[in-house]
Protein backbone atom coordinates (compact mmCIF):
# COMPACT_ATOMS: atom_id res chain seq x y z
CA UNK A 1 0.00 0.00 0.00
CA UNK A 2 1.03 3.62 -0.85
CA UNK A 3 2.62 5.58 2.24
CA UNK A 4 0.06 8.95 3.45
CA UNK A 5 3.17 11.08 4.51
CA UNK A 6 0.79 14.17 5.83
CA UNK A 7 -1.61 11.95 7.32
CA UNK A 8 1.48 10.04 9.26
CA UNK A 9 2.98 13.28 10.02
CA UNK A 10 -0.48 14.16 11.34
CA UNK A 11 -0.80 11.08 13.81
CA UNK A 12 3.03 11.43 14.82
CA UNK A 13 2.18 15.12 15.91
CA UNK A 14 -0.70 13.94 17.80
CA UNK A 15 0.55 10.76 19.26
CA UNK A 16 3.41 12.61 20.99
CA UNK A 17 1.31 15.42 22.34
CA UNK A 18 -0.36 11.99 23.69
CA UNK A 19 2.49 10.56 25.17
CA UNK A 20 3.51 13.96 26.69
CA UNK A 21 -0.13 14.10 28.44
CA UNK A 22 0.51 10.43 29.66
CA UNK A 23 3.43 11.24 31.69
CA UNK A 24 2.12 14.39 33.11
CA UNK A 25 -0.17 12.45 34.28
CA UNK A 26 2.12 11.22 37.35
CA UNK A 27 1.95 14.63 38.80
CA UNK A 28 -1.58 15.31 38.53
CA UNK A 29 -3.33 14.94 41.68
CA UNK A 30 -0.28 13.28 42.88
CA UNK A 31 -0.55 12.57 46.66
CA UNK A 32 2.52 14.21 49.25
CA UNK A 33 3.23 10.56 50.17
CA UNK A 34 3.86 9.23 46.06
CA UNK A 35 1.66 6.36 43.89
CA UNK A 36 3.22 3.68 46.19
CA UNK A 37 0.36 2.10 46.92
CA UNK A 38 -2.60 -0.03 45.35
CA UNK A 39 -4.94 2.53 46.15
CA UNK A 40 -2.97 5.34 44.60
CA UNK A 41 -1.24 3.57 41.54
CA UNK A 42 -4.41 1.30 40.79
CA UNK A 43 -7.32 3.62 41.26
CA UNK A 44 -5.90 7.24 41.12
CA UNK A 45 -7.09 7.19 45.34
CA UNK A 46 -10.68 6.96 44.26
CA UNK A 47 -10.36 10.58 43.82
CA UNK A 48 -12.02 11.15 40.53
CA UNK A 49 -15.67 13.09 40.21
CA UNK A 50 -18.22 13.00 37.45
CA UNK A 51 -16.69 14.13 34.63
CA UNK A 52 -13.52 12.69 34.85
CA UNK A 53 -14.61 9.03 35.73
CA UNK A 54 -17.70 9.85 32.40
CA UNK A 55 -14.62 10.12 30.43
CA UNK A 56 -12.30 7.21 32.04
CA UNK A 57 -15.70 4.59 31.83
CA UNK A 58 -16.42 5.98 28.39
CA UNK A 59 -12.80 5.47 27.38
CA UNK A 60 -12.86 2.07 28.81
CA UNK A 61 -15.74 0.90 27.14
CA UNK A 62 -15.66 2.39 23.84
CA UNK A 63 -11.92 1.28 22.66
CA UNK A 64 -10.31 1.77 19.53
CA UNK A 65 -11.22 -1.77 18.51
CA UNK A 66 -15.14 -1.04 19.01
CA UNK A 67 -14.66 1.95 16.27
CA UNK A 68 -13.20 -0.65 14.41
CA UNK A 69 -14.75 -4.03 14.78
CA UNK A 70 -18.65 -2.92 15.18
CA UNK A 71 -18.82 -0.39 11.83
CA UNK A 72 -16.72 -4.08 10.67
CA UNK A 73 -19.93 -6.44 11.50
CA UNK A 74 -22.07 -4.21 9.89
CA UNK A 75 -19.76 -3.85 6.42
CA UNK A 76 -19.65 -7.80 6.00
CA UNK A 77 -22.47 -9.05 8.43
CA UNK A 78 -25.37 -6.37 8.14
CA UNK A 79 -28.16 -5.75 10.73
CA UNK A 80 -27.00 -8.06 13.62
CA UNK A 81 -23.83 -6.21 13.78
CA UNK A 82 -25.95 -3.84 15.12
CA UNK A 83 -26.43 -5.62 18.52
CA UNK A 84 -24.11 -3.50 20.32
CA UNK A 85 -26.26 -0.36 20.18
CA UNK A 86 -29.26 -1.92 22.21
CA UNK A 87 -26.64 -3.72 24.73
CA UNK A 88 -25.07 -0.40 25.48
CA UNK A 89 -28.48 0.99 26.37
CA UNK A 90 -29.51 -1.97 28.62
CA UNK A 91 -26.10 -1.87 30.11
CA UNK A 92 -26.67 1.76 32.17
CA UNK A 93 -29.49 0.67 34.41
CA UNK A 94 -28.18 -2.00 35.39
CA UNK A 95 -25.05 0.11 36.32
CA UNK A 96 -27.27 2.24 37.82
CA UNK A 97 -28.63 -0.44 39.97
CA UNK A 98 -25.31 -2.60 40.51
CA UNK A 99 -22.68 -0.54 40.77
CA UNK A 100 -23.45 1.69 43.36
CA UNK A 101 -23.70 -1.04 45.88
CA UNK A 102 -20.25 -2.49 45.01
CA UNK A 103 -18.50 0.67 45.13
CA UNK A 104 -19.76 1.20 48.58
CA UNK A 105 -18.74 -1.74 50.36
CA UNK A 106 -15.74 -1.81 48.36
CA UNK A 107 -14.50 1.86 49.30
CA UNK A 108 -15.66 1.02 52.98
CA UNK A 109 -13.15 -2.12 52.98
CA UNK A 110 -10.68 -1.35 50.97
CA UNK A 111 -11.44 -3.49 48.16
CA UNK A 112 -9.79 -2.72 44.75
CA UNK A 113 -11.47 -5.64 42.66
CA UNK A 114 -14.69 -7.53 42.40
CA UNK A 115 -12.29 -10.65 43.28
CA UNK A 116 -11.59 -8.53 46.71
CA UNK A 117 -15.36 -8.04 47.29
CA UNK A 118 -16.26 -11.74 46.41
CA UNK A 119 -13.46 -12.95 49.02
CA UNK A 120 -15.02 -11.00 51.68
CA UNK A 121 -18.39 -11.48 50.36
CA UNK A 122 -18.37 -15.14 51.40
CA UNK A 123 -15.17 -15.69 52.96
CA UNK A 124 -14.08 -18.35 50.42
CA UNK A 125 -10.50 -18.09 48.69
CA UNK A 126 -10.92 -20.54 46.03
CA UNK A 127 -13.80 -18.89 44.69
CA UNK A 128 -12.41 -15.15 44.83
CA UNK A 129 -9.23 -16.73 42.74
CA UNK A 130 -11.77 -18.14 40.28
CA UNK A 131 -12.83 -14.78 39.79
CA UNK A 132 -9.50 -13.37 39.53
CA UNK A 133 -8.64 -16.02 36.97
CA UNK A 134 -11.57 -15.67 34.78
CA UNK A 135 -10.77 -11.86 34.71
CA UNK A 136 -7.26 -12.25 33.46
CA UNK A 137 -7.97 -14.56 31.22
CA UNK A 138 -10.97 -11.95 29.93
CA UNK A 139 -8.64 -9.33 29.77
CA UNK A 140 -6.17 -10.34 27.58
CA UNK A 141 -7.36 -10.96 24.57
CA UNK A 142 -9.01 -7.77 25.09
CA UNK A 143 -5.70 -6.36 25.37
CA UNK A 144 -4.84 -7.74 22.17
CA UNK A 145 -7.47 -6.36 20.38
CA UNK A 146 -6.40 -3.02 21.11
CA UNK A 147 -3.00 -3.88 19.44
CA UNK A 148 -5.22 -5.49 16.56
CA UNK A 149 -6.90 -1.95 16.27
CA UNK A 150 -3.71 -0.14 16.15
CA UNK A 151 -1.95 -2.01 13.59
CA UNK A 152 -4.57 -1.96 11.11
CA UNK A 153 -4.39 1.98 11.56
CA UNK A 154 -0.95 1.92 10.42
CA UNK A 155 -1.49 -0.90 7.98
CA UNK A 156 -3.83 1.81 6.76
CA UNK A 157 -1.53 4.51 6.21
CA UNK A 158 0.60 2.39 4.45
CA UNK A 159 3.11 1.33 7.57
CA UNK A 160 3.94 -2.26 7.75
CA UNK A 161 6.14 -4.40 10.32
CA UNK A 162 6.33 -5.21 13.89
CA UNK A 163 8.48 -1.83 14.91
CA UNK A 164 5.48 0.91 14.79
CA UNK A 165 3.30 -1.57 17.10
CA UNK A 166 6.23 -1.88 19.16
CA UNK A 167 6.88 1.17 19.63
CA UNK A 168 3.81 2.37 20.05
CA UNK A 169 3.28 -0.08 23.36
CA UNK A 170 6.56 0.56 24.62
CA UNK A 171 5.43 4.51 25.26
CA UNK A 172 2.09 3.09 26.41
CA UNK A 173 3.92 0.63 28.72
CA UNK A 174 6.39 3.45 30.22
CA UNK A 175 3.97 5.97 31.01
CA UNK A 176 1.51 3.55 32.76
CA UNK A 177 4.29 2.50 34.94
CA UNK A 178 4.94 5.84 36.00
CA UNK A 179 1.26 7.29 36.19
CA UNK A 180 -0.96 4.43 36.94
CA UNK A 181 -4.77 5.22 36.41
CA UNK A 182 -4.00 8.47 36.41
CA UNK A 183 -2.66 8.62 32.83
CA UNK A 184 -5.52 6.80 30.72
CA UNK A 185 -8.01 9.53 32.90
CA UNK A 186 -5.78 12.40 31.54
CA UNK A 187 -5.67 10.66 27.78
CA UNK A 188 -9.46 9.85 27.78
CA UNK A 189 -10.74 13.25 27.96
CA UNK A 190 -8.27 14.08 24.42
CA UNK A 191 -9.45 10.88 23.01
CA UNK A 192 -13.27 11.50 23.62
CA UNK A 193 -12.80 14.86 22.01
CA UNK A 194 -10.96 13.76 19.05
CA UNK A 195 -13.51 10.70 18.18
CA UNK A 196 -16.45 12.74 18.69
CA UNK A 197 -14.72 15.36 16.11
CA UNK A 198 -14.11 12.49 13.86
CA UNK A 199 -17.38 10.73 14.24
CA UNK A 200 -19.09 14.31 13.40
CA UNK A 201 -17.13 14.68 10.62
CA UNK A 202 -17.79 11.54 8.99
CA UNK A 203 -21.50 11.75 9.47
CA UNK A 204 -21.66 15.06 8.10
CA UNK A 205 -18.94 15.28 5.70
CA UNK A 206 -19.87 11.27 4.21
CA UNK A 207 -23.52 11.59 3.74
CA UNK A 208 -23.18 14.43 1.64
CA UNK A 209 -20.19 13.17 -1.11
CA UNK A 210 -21.83 9.80 -1.51
CA UNK A 211 -25.68 11.23 -2.37
CA UNK A 212 -27.63 11.31 1.40
CA UNK A 213 -28.21 8.85 3.82
CA UNK A 214 -30.91 7.22 1.12
CA UNK A 215 -28.43 6.48 -1.07
CA UNK A 216 -26.17 5.51 1.31
CA UNK A 217 -28.59 2.24 2.66
CA UNK A 218 -29.53 1.19 -0.89
CA UNK A 219 -26.03 1.23 -2.06
CA UNK A 220 -25.29 -0.80 1.58
CA UNK A 221 -28.10 -3.22 1.14
CA UNK A 222 -27.36 -3.98 -2.49
CA UNK A 223 -23.27 -4.60 -1.63
CA UNK A 224 -24.06 -7.12 1.32
CA UNK A 225 -26.89 -8.92 -0.70
CA UNK A 226 -24.41 -9.80 -3.74
CA UNK A 227 -21.77 -11.03 -0.85
CA UNK A 228 -20.82 -14.16 -0.80
CA UNK A 229 -23.14 -14.95 2.19
CA UNK A 230 -25.59 -12.85 1.35
CA UNK A 231 -26.96 -10.45 4.35
CA UNK A 232 -29.14 -7.39 4.81
CA UNK A 233 -29.41 -4.46 6.41
CA UNK A 234 -32.67 -5.74 7.81
CA UNK A 235 -33.06 -8.39 10.66
CA UNK A 236 -34.43 -11.73 9.26
CA UNK A 237 -36.75 -13.64 11.92
CA UNK A 238 -34.23 -16.40 12.44
CA UNK A 239 -31.62 -13.72 13.96
CA UNK A 240 -34.31 -12.21 16.28
CA UNK A 241 -33.53 -14.92 19.34
CA UNK A 242 -29.45 -14.27 18.49
CA UNK A 243 -29.66 -10.86 18.13
CA UNK A 244 -31.38 -10.35 21.32
CA UNK A 245 -29.47 -12.53 23.47
CA UNK A 246 -26.37 -10.97 22.41
CA UNK A 247 -27.66 -7.44 23.18
CA UNK A 248 -28.53 -8.81 26.50
CA UNK A 249 -25.77 -11.23 27.58
CA UNK A 250 -23.02 -8.72 26.62
CA UNK A 251 -24.67 -6.26 28.89
CA UNK A 252 -24.44 -8.84 31.81
CA UNK A 253 -21.12 -9.34 30.92
CA UNK A 254 -19.90 -5.69 29.88
CA UNK A 255 -20.13 -4.08 33.54
CA UNK A 256 -18.21 -7.51 35.20
CA UNK A 257 -15.04 -6.73 33.09
CA UNK A 258 -12.34 -5.95 35.87
CA UNK A 259 -11.29 -2.64 33.46
CA UNK A 260 -14.96 -1.42 34.11
CA UNK A 261 -14.58 -2.31 38.21
CA UNK A 262 -11.42 -0.51 37.84
CA UNK A 263 -12.97 2.74 36.29
CA UNK A 264 -16.08 2.60 38.43
CA UNK A 265 -13.95 1.96 41.98
CA UNK A 266 -11.61 5.06 40.92
CA UNK A 267 -15.15 6.95 41.48
CA UNK A 268 -15.02 9.37 44.66
CA UNK A 269 -18.66 8.26 45.91
CA UNK A 270 -21.39 6.52 44.57
CA UNK A 271 -23.20 9.49 43.75
CA UNK A 272 -20.73 10.19 40.84
CA UNK A 273 -21.20 6.55 39.70
CA UNK A 274 -24.89 7.00 39.47
CA UNK A 275 -24.56 10.61 37.57
CA UNK A 276 -22.60 8.39 34.91
CA UNK A 277 -25.14 5.78 34.74
CA UNK A 278 -26.92 8.60 33.48
CA UNK A 279 -24.60 10.57 31.24
CA UNK A 280 -23.01 7.72 29.66
CA UNK A 281 -26.17 6.58 27.07
CA UNK A 282 -24.55 9.42 25.40
CA UNK A 283 -22.07 7.13 24.17
CA UNK A 284 -24.96 5.18 22.87
CA UNK A 285 -25.74 7.48 20.76
CA UNK A 286 -21.94 7.46 19.55
CA UNK A 287 -22.05 4.39 19.25
CA UNK A 288 -24.62 3.92 16.88
CA UNK A 289 -23.28 6.75 14.85
CA UNK A 290 -19.94 4.78 14.75
CA UNK A 291 -21.67 1.84 13.68
CA UNK A 292 -23.00 3.35 10.59
CA UNK A 293 -19.92 3.67 9.54
CA UNK A 294 -20.17 0.36 8.18
CA UNK A 295 -22.63 0.85 5.84
CA UNK A 296 -21.03 4.46 4.59
CA UNK A 297 -17.82 1.74 4.01
CA UNK A 298 -20.12 0.30 1.86
CA UNK A 299 -21.77 2.78 0.07
CA UNK A 300 -18.41 4.26 -0.90
CA UNK A 301 -17.12 0.91 -2.35
CA UNK A 302 -14.09 0.06 0.30
CA UNK A 303 -13.14 -3.37 -0.69
CA UNK A 304 -11.06 -5.31 1.82
CA UNK A 305 -11.04 -8.65 2.62
CA UNK A 306 -10.08 -7.76 6.12
CA UNK A 307 -13.33 -6.13 7.45
CA UNK A 308 -11.44 -4.63 10.32
CA UNK A 309 -9.69 -2.29 7.88
CA UNK A 310 -13.39 -0.79 6.44
CA UNK A 311 -13.14 2.10 8.35
CA UNK A 312 -9.39 3.27 8.37
CA UNK A 313 -9.71 2.76 4.83
CA UNK A 314 -12.60 5.07 4.23
CA UNK A 315 -11.24 7.73 6.05
CA UNK A 316 -7.78 7.15 3.65
CA UNK A 317 -10.49 7.54 0.11
CA UNK A 318 -12.81 10.05 0.92
CA UNK A 319 -11.05 12.28 3.67
CA UNK A 320 -8.23 14.94 2.85
CA UNK A 321 -4.90 13.33 4.52
CA UNK A 322 -4.38 15.39 6.97
CA UNK A 323 -7.70 14.72 8.60
CA UNK A 324 -7.54 10.87 7.81
CA UNK A 325 -4.17 11.48 9.77
CA UNK A 326 -6.55 13.13 12.74
CA UNK A 327 -9.07 10.23 12.59
CA UNK A 328 -6.86 7.95 12.59
CA UNK A 329 -5.28 9.13 15.69
CA UNK A 330 -8.28 9.43 17.58
CA UNK A 331 -8.49 5.63 16.92
CA UNK A 332 -5.37 5.05 18.21
CA UNK A 333 -5.50 7.04 20.94
CA UNK A 334 -9.03 5.18 21.73
CA UNK A 335 -6.67 1.63 21.84
CA UNK A 336 -4.52 3.36 24.52
CA UNK A 337 -6.76 4.39 27.14
CA UNK A 338 -8.59 1.07 27.34
CA UNK A 339 -5.09 -1.05 27.05
CA UNK A 340 -4.07 0.73 29.82
CA UNK A 341 -6.36 0.29 32.39
CA UNK A 342 -6.96 -3.19 30.85
CA UNK A 343 -3.71 -4.03 32.14
CA UNK A 344 -3.45 -1.92 35.42
CA UNK A 345 -6.92 -4.18 36.28
CA UNK A 346 -4.96 -7.40 35.71
CA UNK A 347 -2.52 -6.49 37.50
CA UNK A 348 -4.72 -5.65 40.46
CA UNK A 349 -6.69 -9.05 40.23
CA UNK A 350 -2.90 -10.77 40.33
CA UNK A 351 -1.81 -8.73 43.00
CA UNK A 352 -4.08 -8.57 45.26
CA UNK A 353 -5.99 -11.92 44.79
CA UNK A 354 -3.01 -14.45 43.46
CA UNK A 355 -0.33 -12.77 45.13
CA UNK A 356 -1.76 -11.96 47.66
CA UNK A 357 -3.63 -14.87 48.61
CA UNK A 358 -1.50 -17.31 48.49
CA UNK A 359 1.83 -15.47 49.60
CA UNK A 360 3.05 -16.59 53.29
CA UNK A 361 3.32 -12.77 54.81
CA UNK A 362 0.57 -9.58 54.09
CA UNK A 363 2.29 -7.19 51.32
CA UNK A 364 3.20 -4.15 51.99
CA UNK A 365 1.56 -1.16 50.23
CA UNK A 366 4.73 -0.14 47.81
CA UNK A 367 5.09 -3.77 47.51
CA UNK A 368 1.88 -4.15 46.28
CA UNK A 369 2.08 -1.15 43.34
CA UNK A 370 5.43 -2.81 42.79
CA UNK A 371 4.31 -5.88 41.85
CA UNK A 372 1.30 -4.53 40.08
CA UNK A 373 3.49 -2.11 37.84
CA UNK A 374 5.38 -5.26 36.87
CA UNK A 375 2.74 -7.61 36.21
CA UNK A 376 1.19 -4.67 34.00
CA UNK A 377 3.89 -4.76 32.26
CA UNK A 378 4.08 -8.31 31.59
CA UNK A 379 0.58 -8.50 30.54
CA UNK A 380 1.14 -5.29 28.12
CA UNK A 381 4.06 -7.34 26.34
CA UNK A 382 2.30 -10.87 26.78
CA UNK A 383 -0.33 -9.21 24.76
CA UNK A 384 2.12 -7.79 22.36
CA UNK A 385 3.34 -11.57 21.46
CA UNK A 386 -0.04 -12.51 20.90
CA UNK A 387 -0.65 -10.36 18.55
CA UNK A 388 2.31 -10.55 16.76
CA UNK A 389 2.63 -14.15 16.40
CA UNK A 390 -0.74 -15.14 16.47
CA UNK A 391 -3.15 -14.29 13.36
CA UNK A 392 -5.57 -11.15 13.60
CA UNK A 393 -8.92 -13.78 13.54
CA UNK A 394 -7.08 -15.68 16.53
CA UNK A 395 -7.32 -12.65 19.43
CA UNK A 396 -10.49 -12.03 17.88
CA UNK A 397 -12.15 -15.57 18.19
CA UNK A 398 -10.63 -15.30 21.71
CA UNK A 399 -12.26 -12.51 22.37
CA UNK A 400 -15.90 -13.79 21.61
CA UNK A 401 -14.72 -16.64 24.49
CA UNK A 402 -13.42 -14.08 26.62
CA UNK A 403 -17.25 -12.65 26.92
CA UNK A 404 -19.10 -15.89 27.57
CA UNK A 405 -16.25 -16.35 30.06
CA UNK A 406 -16.84 -12.94 31.79
CA UNK A 407 -20.46 -13.55 32.01
CA UNK A 408 -20.15 -16.32 34.29
CA UNK A 409 -19.20 -14.22 37.93
CA UNK A 410 -22.13 -12.91 37.44
CA UNK A 411 -23.85 -14.80 39.99
CA UNK A 412 -21.07 -14.48 42.76
CA UNK A 413 -20.82 -10.74 41.85
CA UNK A 414 -23.96 -9.10 41.23
CA UNK A 415 -25.76 -11.56 43.10
CA UNK A 416 -23.65 -11.22 45.76
CA UNK A 417 -24.71 -7.49 45.98
CA UNK A 418 -27.95 -8.13 47.32
CA UNK A 419 -28.35 -11.36 48.71
CA UNK A 420 -26.06 -13.19 51.32
CA UNK A 421 -28.47 -16.86 50.15
CA UNK A 422 -26.16 -18.46 48.44
CA UNK A 423 -23.41 -20.52 49.28
CA UNK A 424 -19.61 -20.11 48.22
CA UNK A 425 -18.63 -23.73 47.03
CA UNK A 426 -22.94 -23.49 45.13
CA UNK A 427 -21.16 -20.90 43.06
CA UNK A 428 -17.86 -22.11 42.64
CA UNK A 429 -19.50 -25.27 41.22
CA UNK A 430 -21.97 -23.40 39.19
CA UNK A 431 -18.86 -21.23 37.69
CA UNK A 432 -17.14 -24.41 36.71
CA UNK A 433 -19.73 -25.41 34.52
CA UNK A 434 -20.87 -22.46 33.16
CA UNK A 435 -17.11 -22.27 32.29
CA UNK A 436 -16.83 -25.64 30.83
CA UNK A 437 -20.41 -25.33 29.03
CA UNK A 438 -19.76 -22.12 27.32
CA UNK A 439 -15.95 -23.25 26.17
CA UNK A 440 -17.81 -26.43 25.05
CA UNK A 441 -20.19 -24.11 22.72
CA UNK A 442 -17.56 -21.86 21.29
CA UNK A 443 -15.26 -24.80 20.36
CA UNK A 444 -17.87 -26.57 18.52
CA UNK A 445 -18.67 -23.29 16.76
CA UNK A 446 -14.68 -23.30 16.16
CA UNK A 447 -14.53 -20.08 18.00
CA UNK A 448 -15.66 -18.34 14.85
CA UNK A 449 -19.13 -17.20 15.92
CA UNK A 450 -20.51 -17.02 19.85
CA UNK A 451 -24.48 -17.42 18.68
CA UNK A 452 -24.58 -21.64 19.04
CA UNK A 453 -27.95 -23.23 17.95
CA UNK A 454 -29.18 -24.47 21.42
CA UNK A 455 -30.94 -28.18 20.60
CA UNK A 456 -33.82 -28.49 23.16
CA UNK A 457 -37.39 -28.90 23.55
CA UNK A 458 -37.33 -30.63 20.01
CA UNK A 459 -36.49 -27.34 18.75
CA UNK A 460 -33.34 -25.78 17.50
CA UNK A 461 -32.39 -22.29 19.42
CA UNK A 462 -29.55 -19.88 17.87
CA UNK A 463 -28.50 -18.05 20.84
CA UNK A 464 -25.38 -16.01 22.58
CA UNK A 465 -23.76 -19.19 24.21
CA UNK A 466 -22.92 -16.90 27.08
CA UNK A 467 -26.79 -16.91 27.71
CA UNK A 468 -27.86 -20.81 28.59
CA UNK A 469 -23.86 -21.02 30.00
CA UNK A 470 -25.01 -18.69 32.80
CA UNK A 471 -28.34 -20.42 33.16
CA UNK A 472 -26.83 -23.39 33.67
CA UNK A 473 -24.18 -21.52 36.17
CA UNK A 474 -27.24 -20.13 38.06
CA UNK A 475 -29.20 -23.40 38.26
CA UNK A 476 -26.45 -25.42 39.88
CA UNK A 477 -26.05 -22.45 42.37
CA UNK A 478 -29.25 -22.76 43.52
CA UNK A 479 -29.48 -26.25 43.83
CA UNK A 480 -26.28 -26.69 45.43
CA UNK A 481 -26.72 -23.82 48.02
CA UNK A 482 -30.46 -25.41 48.55
CA UNK A 483 -28.62 -28.84 49.57
CA UNK A 484 -25.85 -27.48 51.49
CA UNK A 485 -28.84 -25.57 53.52
CA UNK A 486 -30.82 -28.50 54.33
CA UNK A 487 -27.09 -30.12 55.66
CA UNK A 488 -27.10 -27.30 57.45
CA UNK A 489 -23.86 -25.97 55.40
CA UNK A 490 -24.49 -22.20 55.71
CA UNK A 491 -22.18 -19.39 53.41
CA UNK A 492 -20.49 -17.52 55.94
CA UNK A 493 -19.03 -14.42 54.65
CA UNK A 494 -15.54 -12.87 56.39
CA UNK A 495 -16.38 -10.90 59.69
CA UNK A 496 -14.90 -8.01 57.90
CA UNK A 497 -18.24 -7.36 56.00
CA UNK A 498 -20.96 -7.56 58.27
CA UNK A 499 -23.23 -4.69 57.62
CA UNK A 500 -25.87 -4.96 55.01
CA UNK A 501 -25.64 -3.64 51.68
CA UNK A 502 -28.16 -1.06 51.39
CA UNK A 503 -28.01 2.30 49.71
Amino acid sequence: MTLHTTALAVFIVLFLLVTVAGFWAARWRRPLAGIHSLEEWGLAGRSFGTWITWFLIGGDLYTAYTVIAVPAALYAGGAMGFFAVPYAVIAYPYMMLVLPRLWKVCHAHGYVTFADFVRGRYGNRWLSVAIALTGILALMPYIALQLVGMRVVFAAMGLHGEAPLIIAFVVLATYTYSSGLRAPAVIAIVKDVMLYVMVAAALIILPLKLGGYAHIFASANAALGAAAKPASIFLKPQQFLGYSTLAIGSALALMMYPHTATAVLSAKDPNVVRRNAALLPAYSFLLGLIALLGFVALAAGVVTKDTSSAVPLLFIKMFPEWFAGFCLAAIAVGALVPAAIMSIAAANLFTRNLVGEFWHTRLSHKAESTTAKLVSLAVKFGALAFVLKLETATAIQMQLLGGIWIAQIVPSVVLGAFTRWFNAWSLLCGWAAGMAWGTYMAEQLQLKSSVYPLHIFGGTYAMYAAVPALVLNLAIAAVGTLIARAFNAHCTADATVSEDYSG
